[in-house]
């Protein structure tokens, strides 16, 4: 904490002192402001000016440079928590690649969040340091998800990009986030993915519902017409906790329930996020980065 206000791009992780969030002590890299997947539930688009367009953050190399200098060289670093390190501009021009050689270059452990399949270019710099892939997987149907997030990758290639990033000896977790009422919550679309995740060796499962402010369920409604006066009815007989509107507690309950029973029928580890129930694996970080440090692959690092 005390390089917080020094420090200009690798900063600390600041959860906005929310109560509910289990997320361990660790710095956060954005090396993109902005994302442009399109994600309809995105919260960080109603605070982020020109979100849709995502653009690499000025003197990024040169600050991260400075930064890294100023903070222990085994403190957690999670890239990214407010945009995608693999957003679109990403595949020409290969900022978060260089990124990568900086971070890990120092010896950083990493926990990296996207929802993209480019991840496995940079396969080649990521067995070489400590790094868990989380991947966010939504709904194993492409064309739901299409919906969801118009301008990221099908679920289909992540599931692929998973795959492949296990095969190599990389330590991957998959977040099903958010869980929609009845647009990505049916359960046998939830077993399959889980039954899928299993068959790929994901090392951990994190599920979540939509928590909504008014601009993120109008988006959620006016991209699923059919079902918007349902979920206003329940989003309305909801309870509000940070800011945000949750489902009904027993209905967050009956869903983060049923994904927990079916991650551990595999022997998956599960957590939840910010939801204050208690179903969760003891001892396990809700952010996947439990694994930088347990896993026997880094044992020697």
């Amino acid at each position: 904490m005390m390089f917080k206000s020094s420090l200009r791009v690798v900063r600390m992780f600041d959860p906005w002192g929310s109560k509910l969030c289990t997320c361990p002590l660790k710095y956060n890299l954005n090396p993109y402001t902005g994302c442009s997947h399109g994600c309809i539930y995105c919260y960080a688009r109603t605070y982020i000016k020109d979100f849709n367009r995502p653009r690499v953050k000025e003197k990024l190399l040169i600050n991260i440079a400075a930064d890294l200098s100023k903070i222990p060289a085994n403190m957690l670093i999670t890239m990214s928590n407010s945009s995608d390190p693999y957003t679109p501009p990403e595949g020409r021009l290969a900022v978060t690649r260089e990124v990568l050689k900086k971070v890990l270059g120092r010896g950083h452990p990493l926990l990296i969040i996207t929802k993209s399949d480019l991840v496995v270019r940079d396969i080649d710099i990521l067995q070489e340091g400590r790094v868990v892939v989380s991947v966010t997987i939504t709904t194993i149907d492409d064309s739901t998800a299409k919906l969801l997030e118009p301008n990221a990758p099908p679920p289909s290639k992540r599931l692929k990009a998973l795959k492949t990033l296990t095969e190599h000896g990389i330590v991957t977790t998959v977040r099903i986030d958010p869980i929609i009422p009845y647009i990505n919550d049916d359960e046998g679309m939830l077993k399959e993915l889980i039954r899928e995740l299993a068959d790929i060796g994901v090392a951990q499962i994190t599920a979540s519902t939509l928590k909504v402010r008014s601009d993120i369920l109008s988006n959620v409604c006016r991209a699923f017409p059919e079902v918007a006066s349902k979920l206003r009815t329940l989003y309305a007989k909801g309870e509000k906790l940070d800011n945000y509107t949750y489902l009904p507690r027993e209905l967050r309950l009956k869903y983060l329930t049923y994904v927990r029973n079916l991650s551990y029928e595999r022997g998956i580890p599960f957590t939840t996020c910010r939801e204050s129930l208690p179903i969760t694996t003891p001892g396990i970080a809700c952010d996947g980065s439990t694994f930088l440090y347990v896993s026997k692959k880094f044992k020697d690092m």
